[in-house]
């Protein structure tokens, strides 16, 4: 079955909310991408594997998770309860029977879980993809499930807020089956570090806006 890799800097109030919905027999690595709070201790009490990465960075922490799983398929999602593990077996499931290569978790957004000028952002970014790819995705969430092997082998290289997009573009440049489902997406737990802050929600487009033009170029 499944590893579920969660990063997470600092999620204390919502990891244990997380890993007690986890499906079974979905296993949760838990990437603590350096807190300061008991986020490492309540995760490793509740049996997720704890993967330690003081590098900070989005793609820092999802490439120790990746470089920790050993399950067939892997799925990741955000560790802050903005996003029900309940869903991933639906994401999972289109892998598994060989009908996508890579399910990417499209956000349907509670009212106010979502600040405007992040869901403005990735609208946006996610018609870029779509104009150079052709492939018809409506976000760029961080819900998502492929093969893993296949992952290792797309060596992707951002590790910073451009690993979700760069992981969609070199998907694509293989040739990839992309395909997106509904998630339900809900407000977060806890302080918000990127997509719910003006400065996260700017790095986040900075990055991927810099693997667009990279992309261009090439």
């Amino acid at each position: 079955m499944p590893d579920v890799i969660l990063p997470a800097l600092n999620e204390a109030q919502a990891v244990s909310w997380v890993l007690k919905r986890m499906p079974a027999g979905f296993d949760a690595i838990v990437v603590d991408n350096g807190s300061t709070d008991a986020t490492a201790a309540i995760a490793a009490e509740l049996g997720a594997l704890v993967v330690s990465e003081p590098v900070r960075g989005f793609g820092s922490a999802c490439a120790a998770g990746l470089a920790a799983a050993t399950a067939d398929v892997v799925c990741f999602m955000d560790c802050d309860a903005s996003l029900d593990p309940r869903a991933l077996p639906l994401l999972a499931g289109f892998v598994e029977r060989d009908e996508a290569d890579l399910v990417l978790g499209s956000r349907v957004a509670r009212p106010g879980a979502w600040p405007m000028h992040a869901r403005l952002a990735n609208k946006v970014l996610a018609a870029d993809v779509r104009r150079r790819t052709g492939i018809e995705i409506r976000d760029l969430g961080p819900m998502r499930a492929a093969k893993r092997a296949d992952l290792v082998a797309l060596q992707v290289q951002d590790r910073r807020s451009g690993w979700p997009l760069e992981m969609v573009l070199r998907a694509a440049s293989r040739g990839w089956r992309i395909k997106d489902v509904p998630v339900e997406y809900a407000e977060r737990t806890g302080r918000s570090k990127v997509t719910g802050t003006m400065r996260g929600t700017v790095q986040a487009v900075g990055d991927m806006g810099r693997l667009l033009r990279e992309e261009s170029r090439r």
